[in-house]
């Protein structure tokens, strides 16, 4: 699949990926040299690009697992989503899940994008649902291991 890219910043760099297998592109940070983000903080970082993803498909911006397991750093909003009509620059919102401030450096892979289809639902309102086994139980329902 062919994803059109735009670099808003002639020093921004394209996606990659780490390997043949990866699902998510590495999406790289574009400073104007270190920022820190103090613990429990939350910093906006710029990537410089800007993407057109395909009708029916949207962009999924996933923590790198190293950056979680290593360094407490991982998308404020856990996942985020890029609507197939939006145009404007992706940028990464980092939160330092640690107590030891981070800093992060102009060309540092910051989070990992995936291109994935999805289903647009017709919401269509009903006085009751079908029946299950599982009911309404919520959390926790299903057991806790």
């Amino acid at each position: 699949m062919k994803v059109r890219i735009q670099k808003l910043d002639e020093r921004a760099i394209l996606p990659t990926y780490g390997t043949e297998y990866s699902a998510g592109a590495d999406l790289y940070a574009l400073t104007d040299g270190e920022v820190e983000i103090a613990p429990h903080t939350t910093v906006l970082l710029h990537t410089g690009i800007a993407v057109e993803i395909p009708e029916g498909y949207c962009g999924l911006i996933f923590a790198r697992s190293s950056l979680g397991t290593k360094r407490g750093l991982a998308p404020a909003n856990k996942v985020g989503v890029i609507d197939a009509d939006y145009r404007g620059e992706v940028r990464v919102a980092l939160h330092n899940h640690s107590d030891i401030p981070a800093v992060i450096d102009n060309g540092e892979r910051v989070a990992q994008l995936a291109i994935v289809p999805f289903l647009k639902a017709q919401f269509e309102l009903a006085d009751e649902l079908s029946d299950t086994v599982r009911g309404a139980g919520g959390f926790g329902s299903t057991g806790t291991k």
